[in-house]
């Protein structure tokens, strides 16, 4: 038996081993355990020392991962131990740069990679001495400690701002893979690079290896390395501003997490769940989050708690009405700790913490102080702890009276957020940046509003909102595997329709989609880079091209909506009182003419539901149009909303009844849609999907007034066959039902005979359509996230380059939206323009038509 005990326990601890790999501790630590046993059972040898060795720092490993007790240092101390009894050298070196290895990375993960960086060296000098001077004692397995070794210090050394040695170890570990044909090494190669990317700030290049890398440790079933790559990737999302989609992704995880006991791993997803509420503004869900990760993190020994806590004191701070003197004390010896610990980004944002505080309360000079103890931000400082260091240069000119340095500082922040923006991708990765540049866009705004300056609120309203429309499209870069996702994304939806017509569960298939919809939506923020900025637009230009109509652009600050209205030559700006009534109203103005949309509604349900839709018309008419009307007079309008005034469809409200009305997300955007090559009918395109009562008849009496057009129905009114001659068309006519997805604004989509042709798509046209005409429901609406960027299908076509977009923000039952369509094309055929055309086709029966111009009009 004692012969066959060796055997046993190498059989436990591969399996120990692998559950290990798996993030699976518990089991790994009985099994280890067991092989423990068996081990000690067989006679004395070499083999045995080695088996037991392995046993030792494996089990050390597991320990300290499911514990963070202190109990796991002594076990690799006896594992070294065993290791010194080897005779052979060359086994004792890598047995013990796998110890040192192990070692190292538990370290690291505990939150002390300055710490782990050690662990690492004297492996690596070792061999890289002996690949010089004996490489015939180098085999494979030498090379792969190495290499591991490599990468893990580089990791280290990133995690603590070393970028220059994380690189010289990531470009010695390619050399190795190459040399030696290591293909297995790669990926670790890959997440190491996207972690330097995000430390100097290519954040794009960051989530793109990140991606990469997350897609190979999938596939290879490396669930432990890449619960951690995730973590990285969640990380660097939130330096972008995708907060919410963090949260949702991070909601999902935390459940699984805490059902498996790896307080570790719970712990860091807390923690990075606590910072996107905090982004959000969500400080109960931040404080709560963080004390939780705060208190495994300590049990544990890692000195992340302290990140955990600079969190939680932030949102405490956030929340406070009266700022006391231990509140700032208390920012101030978390920031010691920090800087103690080597966490000096996290430490330099916690002064930042006491100075606001100080500033709050009066304090100037003390505040002033602290601010000229911090240096200067370095290369790699977060783009979210730059906008902190520029909002409390602002706050602090303010509070001694100087309005003009307040603004420069407001407008040098924003700048570098742009320099940033101006690196990214994708439509949802440019417009979820302005979540960091929104408390200096507040104090800007706030400012110029209370210079009563109605010209520096339009320049300051201009810098802020909508930066999303502000790029030109580049040529289109073609993504297979992109195309591809989309594909599966529209083959589940398929799927899911027939398993709920057939009344099979659906709870899988959903859980699928929502995977391939976050996959494709991160293929999706490298498929389409962006062009040069396009300037500004000035009052000047504003005006030259408004010739008699009136543009109205709307911003709430601190409660209040005003609107700084454009027209006759003169910027004039009107207080509108509190913005909460008008929002609210628009909220329920939109939820009125959903109820009121199906097309056979009993006449009492009609005759109840139109009078709230026409009360919450005329209240919004009453706050928002009829104080400006001295001002805009019976002028067609060019509307800017905010907020939930992006849903309005205007022409529902009385003053405005049968007048011409144009939407646009900002006055930089109107411009550059109305400068673009006017809309023709020599190519005109009319699909139909499936599933419209009236499309046929709609269809016909277009095709009537469209006598060249293309028509696409039945079988051929597929998404390819929609997006191929959608692309280079004049006009475009989309009869088809539509959804709006608030969450996943690229799709938003319209459902055509082989599933949806989602807004993600349209991306992929190289010359895009000069008008649409969306005859759906829904699709004028938007996901509006802070600095009013506002992104839906219809949105993604403006960003594109269509120069106007004919939607609804609302459903609208068939019957109305073929009858409203015909006296649209009939009024456009006749030569009016699109906003004029749908002015007069709406004022017949508005509550039943709301539909939206926009872009130029």
């Amino acid at each position: 038996m004692p012969a066959r005990a060796l055997e046993r326990a190498r059989e436990m601890y591969q399996k120990g081993w692998t559950e290990q790999a798996n993030f699976r501790f518990p089991p790994a630590i009985r099994l280890l355990k067991r092989a423990l046993v068996h081990v000690d059972r067989a006679p004395d040898s070499p083999e045995r020392t080695e088996v037991r060795a392995r046993i030792l720092y494996s089990l050390a490993k597991s320990i300290g991962e499911a514990t963070g007790s202190d109990s796991y240092a002594e076990l690799f101390d006896q594992a070294r131990r065993e290791i010194e009894l080897l005779e052979d050298p060359w086994q004792r070196i890598i047995l013990k740069g796998s110890a040192d290895y192990n070692q190292g990375a538990l370290i690291m993960r505990m939150g002390q990679p300055e710490q782990a960086v050690q662990w690492f060296d004297d492996f690596i000098d070792f061999t890289e001495d002996a690949m010089r001077t004996s490489p015939e004692r180098i085999d494979t397995e030498w090379v792969q400690r190495l290499a591991a070794c490599l990468t893990t210090r580089a990791l280290a050394n990133a995690a603590i701002r070393r970028r220059e040695s994380a690189i010289a170890d990531l470009q010695r570990v390619e050399d190795l893979s190459r040399e030696h044909s290591l293909d297995n090494i790669y990926p670790y190669t890959v997440m190491a690079l996207a972690n330097i990317y995000k430390q100097s700030g290519d954040l794009v290049e960051a989530l793109r290896r990140y991606e990469e890398a997350e897609r190979i440790f999938r596939a290879t079933e490396q669930l432990s390395v890449l619960a951690g790559v995730q973590l990285l990737h969640a990380e660097c999302m939130l330096m972008v501003g995708m907060s919410d989609d963090v949260g949702r992704m991070l909601d999902e995880a935390l459940p699984v997490l805490r059902q498996s006991k790896v307080s570790q791993e719970t712990a860091e997803v807390e923690m990075y769940r606590a910072s996107a509420a905090l982004l959000d503004d969500q400080f109960d869900l931040a404080r709560r989050m963080a004390k939780a990760s705060m208190r495994k993190l300590e049990k544990r020994g890692s000195k992340w708690w302290m990140m955990a806590a600079l969190i939680e004191l932030w949102a405490h701070a956030m929340q406070v009405k009266r700022v006391t003197n231990s509140l700032v004390q208390k920012a101030l010896t978390l920031s010691a700790h920090l800087e103690a610990n080597h966490l000096l980004d996290e430490a330099w944002l916690a002064k930042v913490l006491a100075v606001r505080l100080e500033l709050r309360r009066g304090r100037l000079v003390e505040g002033e102080e602290l601010l000229q103890q911090l240096p200067g931000p370095r290369a790699v400082t977060p783009l979210e702890h730059r906008m902190q260091r520029r909002l409390v240069l602002a706050e602090l000119a303010l509070a001694k009276g100087d309005r003009r340095t307040a603004l420069m500082h407001a407008r040098k922040g924003l700048d570098e957020l742009g320099l940033v923006r101006d690196q990214l991708g994708g439509l949802e990765l440019v417009s979820a940046t302005a979540v960091h540049g929104r408390e200096l866009r507040d104090l800007a705004i706030r400012l110029a509003l209370e210079s009563s300056n109605a010209r520096q609120v339009f320049v300051w309203l201009e810098r802020t909102r909508a930066q999303t429309y502000r790029y030109e499209p580049q040529e289109l870069v073609e993504n297979p595997e992109l195309a591809e996702r989309i594909a599966e994304v529209r083959g589940l939806g398929r799927e899911l329709m027939r398993a709920g017509l057939d009344g099979r569960p659906t709870t899988k298939l959903r859980a699928e989609i929502a995977k391939a919809q976050r996959e494709a939506n991160r293929l999706g923020w490298h498929a389409q880079r962006w062009g040069r900025t396009r300037p500004m637009a000035t009052v000047t230009e504003v005006f030259a091209e408004l010739g008699e109509r009136a543009m109205v652009s709307f911003v709430v600050s601190r409660g209040e909506m005003v609107a700084v209205v454009l027209a006759g030559g003169r910027v004039r700006m009107v207080r509108l009182g509190a913005a909460g009534e008008a929002l609210e109203g628009a909220q329920r103005l939109h939820f009125d003419l959903n109820a009121l949309a199906p097309d056979h509604l009993p006449p009492p349900l009609v005759q109840v539901i139109g009078a709230s839709a026409r009360k919450q018309a005329d209240v919004l008419d009453t706050l928002l149009v009829k104080p400006l009307v001295h001002l805009i007079g019976q002028r067609e309008l060019v509307m800017v909303p905010t907020g939930s005034l992006y849903a309005v469809p205007w022409g529902v409200l009385p003053s405005l009844h049968g007048r011409p009305v144009t939407t646009a997300p900002s006055a930089t955007a109107w411009l550059a849609a109305t400068q673009a090559a006017e809309a023709g009918t020599d190519r005109v395109l009319l699909v139909r999907g499936p599933g419209l009562q009236f499309a046929d008849g709609e269809l016909d009496r277009l095709g009537a007034q469209h006598e060249k057009a293309t028509v696409l129905a039945g079988e051929k009114a597929t998404a390819g066959e929609v997006l191929a001659h959608l692309d280079g068309a004049d006009l475009v006519h989309v009869a088809a039902h539509g959804e709006h997805e608030n969450e996943n604004a690229l799709f938003s989509r319209l459902e055509l005979f082989d599933g949806p042709l989602f807004a993600h798509e349209l991306g992929r046209l190289r010359k895009p359509p000069a008008q649409v005409v969306l005859s759906a429901c829904s699709l004028a609406l938007n996901r509006i996230r802070p600095g009013d960027e506002a992104l839906g299908f219809a949105g993604a076509m403006l960003a594109g380059g269509t120069r106007t977009v004919v939607a609804a923000a609302s459903k609208v039952g068939d019957e109305a939206s073929a009858a409203a369509m015909a006296d649209y094309h009939r009024a456009l055929v006749a030569g009016a323009a699109p906003a004029v055309a749908l002015a007069e086709a709406m004022a017949k029966d508005p509550f039943r038509r709301p539909f939206l111009c926009l872009g130029s009009g």
